[in-house]
Formats: structure tokens, sequence, C-alpha cells
């Protein structure tokens, strides 16, 4: 099996910080991570609410892009985060903007993307994506920072350089075709000799 590798999925790990970076804010540094540990889609995270973790068992609900109710799953370094994170919430968005949400007018979100206890609303999407391409930045050669999606693509070609055959990957980021995990495994000429040879009816038995 080979694998096809990409400078930005080696930087990638330099960006995530450390637990207690204070080059970033904790928002930022559980968001990224989580991301990285689930392989999950942006929308999927920032959408999460605090009643869809189930922090015993380290996973979330989220609706999958096709609309399916499925789970993610994460590692140590973010279970250790989400409780700081969440400071005592028990409900609400998981991910929040830094300020309170307006109560009225054209910019009022619904009700469900604004924490009771705190008032505010929602982190967007635009504005989680424009914090990591300010971090990133530095590391692109291009300096433009990198996408969020980004941290899902790098956990899929990270575990598929692990050895992680396309089922594990595809039960990882829950594509729903094995074919959108081709960018991230790719079977080099090899693979395809053996698979001749094993299947050759005329092959010589091996003695028992």
């Amino acid at each position: 099996m080979c694998h096809i590798a990409c400078p930005e999925d080696v930087r990638v790990r330099r960006v995530l910080p450390r637990p207690a970076d204070p080059a970033h804010a904790l928002r930022e540094r559980l968001l990224w991570r989580l991301l990285y540990d689930t392989a999950a889609r942006a929308e999927e995270i920032l959408t999460l609410n605090v009643e869809d973790l189930d922090l015993e068992f380290r996973r979330a609900r989220v609706v999958s892009k096709g609309g399916a109710i499925e789970y993610v799953h994460w590692a140590t370094t973010t279970a250790r985060l989400l409780p700081r994170l969440l400071a005592g919430r028990t409900c609400g968005p998981v991910f929040l903007a830094d300020r309170r949400a307006p109560s009225s007018g054209r910019r009022a979100p619904a009700s469900g993307d604004v924490c009771p206890v705190t008032g505010r609303g929602r982190l967007s999407y635009p504005r989680a994506e424009y914090l990591f391409k300010t971090a990133s930045a530095e590391l692109d050669p291009h300096r433009r920072g990198w996408t969020l999606h980004q941290l899902r693509h790098s956990a899929l070609q990270h575990l598929a350089q692990a050895g992680r055959a396309a089922p594990e990957l595809q039960a990882k980021s829950r594509h729903q075709h094995l074919a959108g995990l081709g960018r991230y495994v790719r079977l080099g000429e090899e693979t395809s000799a053996r698979i001749t040879a094993d299947a050759d009816p005329t092959r010589r038995r091996r003695p028992r």
C-alpha cells in the first residue's frame, strides 16, 4: 500500500497547540484538536450543542452531510479540554462567539444558537476559519493559511500513513462510499500482482 503525502499534512500537526499553550485561546485549542481527533466536517462540530456530547464515552452525536445521526469520537487531549471550555454549562452551543448575541433585529440568531447562561451566540464558520487561517499562515508557504477542512483531510491522511485500511478510514470519516477515500489510500502495482497470483486457479497448492 502506498499513500500520497502532502506538505500541509506534515505541517498541520505543528498548528495543533498543546493543551496549555497560551498562544491561542482555549476555544481555538479545543476546536482544532476536536476537528483533528474526530476527522469530522467543520459544520458538524460547530453546530454541536452541549446536549450532544457524551463525555464519559468520548463521543458526540452529529448530523451528517446526508442528514443521518452519527457519532464521532475523540482522544485524551480533547477529553481534558472539553470540561474546561464548558465550565459547567449543560445546554446550548458548545463553541460560543466572543460577544453576546443581539436579542432583536436582523442579526438576532435563533434561540437554539444562543447560550442561555452567557447570552453569547454560536461561533460562526467564517470566524472560526479566519482564526485558523491566521494561526496557520506562518506555516503556509503562500502565507494564506489553511481552511478548517485541512484538519479533517490531515487526520485521515495520517491514519492512512499509519497503515489503516480503507474500511477503517471509512468508519472514521463516515464517507458514504469507499471511492471517496481514494485520495488517502492508493494501492500500488505490487498489490495488483499479489491479488492476481493469489487468485490464480492453477497456482501450486502449499502442502499441508
